[in-house]
Parts: structure tokens; C-alpha cells; sequence
């Protein structure tokens, strides 16, 4: 007889034991190794257009407000501590560049964290009038990371509404920002499937500062709205100052580029009032 402890000597049951632990006899839905393989990708998409909108349509989204921007616009509180940290870290090294151009950015970065606040309360506003006032069925949604894309997202959480955080796979682990509404919490591997839930719902944008990931998502809606390819909505630049600095789209019209009408697209406003009125008065919303 063969004990517990010593391997079985028949060849049939040795045969049907590795059989039942092959790959090949996984059901495929639960072989996660054959999923990820680089032949899958397809269905991997697919998978994650068809949960995302399974999500999204059973909790009864139906028109969304798409805040983006910055990750390194925090609270004034946290934007004061990083100078300080910078300051102490360049008195300790003087000689050091890179120390000093650190200095000079978190100075910038604290002259904008008003920006935080402002997203918040954009939120607040939007969040207000279609979930606890006139019925509408505007929901904010962001990219559910830190920065602005936080403070769009506590604005509703600060009265108790629901918003949508579309977080993306990172190399450096990021996790979602702690004022989603768990249940319209999502995570993407590819941003192609992202970019298409935030653009299939949306019924305004609204662009804070940022840096290259906001600019993907500016340049990308003004294409599809350029050329007629997606929905009308209004296109809101928030911070007037700081995006004629970054972006100079006169010029691009100038230089025959982009047509003038083109540049009507695009609406600059420097206040949560001015963003959501603007937001109101294109979609008629009213009691």
C-alpha cells in the first residue's frame, strides 16, 4: 500500500492527477495566464468596455461632467508643507541646482492650490442641482487619482452624492482617491477604453491645470469635437491666467492651422460659478 507521504507508483493515476492539473483543462474563463497573454488583448478589451459600461448603466448614469487636471495641485495645507520641506532640503544643500528648482516649483505649485478648492466647489455645485435639488442626471467624474481630480470627486462627497473615479494601471501604484463612490469606482488597463467612458456620458468638460495626462484629454475631446465625431458639449478651461500662458491657440489659428470658428469651442471661465453656469445655460437646465 502507498502512503500519503510517497508518491503514487501507478502511471494512470499519475497521468490523471496531471491532467487535472494542467492549464489546458482550466475552464478558460478562470485560466488568468492564458487571458493575459499578448494574443488576448482583444478580449481583455472588450472586457473592459463591457464592465465598465455593465457598471455605469446599472447604477443609472446616464450624463456625466468630466473634471480633469493636475495631480500635484493639493490643498493649501499640503502644498505649504511640501515648500517647506523643499526649503529645509535646499538650506541643507546649497550647492545643489536641483534643490533650489525645487524650491521654485513647490512656490508655484502653492500659488495654485486655490485650484483645489475651486474644484471642489465646482463639484459641490454641479453635485447640488442634479442630485439633491432639480432633477437632472449629471454625475462628476474624474480620473479617480489625487490632485484635482480628488477634489472634484469630494466636492460630492462633502454632500453626500455620488461621483465617478476612472483610475488607470500605473507602473508606480497609485490608489484611488478616498472620495469615490465605491460602487462607480473603476480601473482600467488601457487608456484607450478609459478616454471612451469618459467621452461616452459627458455632457460638459471642465480642464483645471495640469500637465501632459490633462492635455491628452483637452487635445483629444477638441479633435473629436473639431471634426464632429462626438457629442456637443461645452469645453471649459478653468484658469484663464495660467492656460493662456501654457497654450497660445490664437497663434495656432494665426498660422492657418485651426479654423477661427474652431477656437469657439473652447471657453475660458476663472470661478466654480462661472463653470457651471456656463455648463447650465448650453444644456438649457432649468426647474
Amino acid at each position: 500500500m502507498t502512503s500519503n507521504h510517497e508518491p503514487n507508483s501507478d502511471p494512470v493515476e499519475q497521468n490523471r492527477q496531471a491532467i487535472l492539473a494542467s492549464p489546458s483543462y482550466r475552464l478558460a474563463e478562470l485560466d488568468l495566464d492564458f487571458i493575459g497573454r499578448p494574443e488576448q488583448r482583444p478580449v481583455r478589451m472588450q472586457l473592459e468596455l463591457d464592465k465598465a459600461e455593465t457598471v455605469l448603466r446599472e447604477n443609472g448614469i446616464r450624463s456625466t461632467v468630466v473634471v480633469f487636471g493636475g495631480t500635484q495641485i493639493v490643498p493649501l495645507e499640503e502644498a505649504e508643507a511640501r515648500l517647506a520641506a523643499a526649503e529645509a532640503y535646499s538650506l541643507e544643500n546649497p550647492d545643489l541646482p536641483q534643490a533650489k528648482r525645487d524650491v521654485a516649483r513647490a512656490k508655484s505649485r502653492l500659488a495654485k492650490s486655490h485650484y483645489y478648492d475651486e474644484a471642489r466647489q465646482f463639484s459641490r455645485l454641479v453635485s447640488e442641482f442634479c442630485q439633491q435639488g432639480v432633477k437632472c442626471d449629471l454625475v462628476v467624474m474624474t480620473g479617480g487619482g489625487p490632485g484635482i481630480m480628488e477634489a472634484a470627486n469630494r466636492g460630492a462627497f462633502d454632500i453626500g452624492a455620488k461621483s465617478i473615479g476612472l483610475n488607470i494601471v500605473l507602473p508606480h501604484e497609485q490608489e484611488p482617491n478616498s472620495y469615490i463612490t465605491p460602487e462607480l469606482c473603476l480601473q482600467f488597463h488601457y487608456f484607450a477604453m478609459r478616454k471612451f467612458h469618459f467621452i461616452l456620458r459627458a455632457a460638459a468638460l471642465v480642464i483645471f491645470p495640469g500637465g501632459f495626462g490633462t492635455l491628452d484629454e483637452l487635445f483629444e475631446v477638441l479633435t473629436l469635437r473639431q471634426t464632429g465625431r462626438m457629442q456637443e458639449i461645452p469645453i471649459i478651461m478653468y484658469g484663464s491666467d495660467y492656460w493662456n500662458r501654457v497654450i497660445n491657440f490664437q497663434a495656432l489659428a494665426d498660422e492657418g492651422v485651426v479654423a477661427d470658428d474652431h477656437l469657439k469651442l473652447i471657453h475660458f471661465v476663472d470661478s466654480p460659478e462661472e463653470a457651471w453656469r456656463l455648463v447650465v445655460e448650453f444644456h438649457r437646465l432649468g426647474p
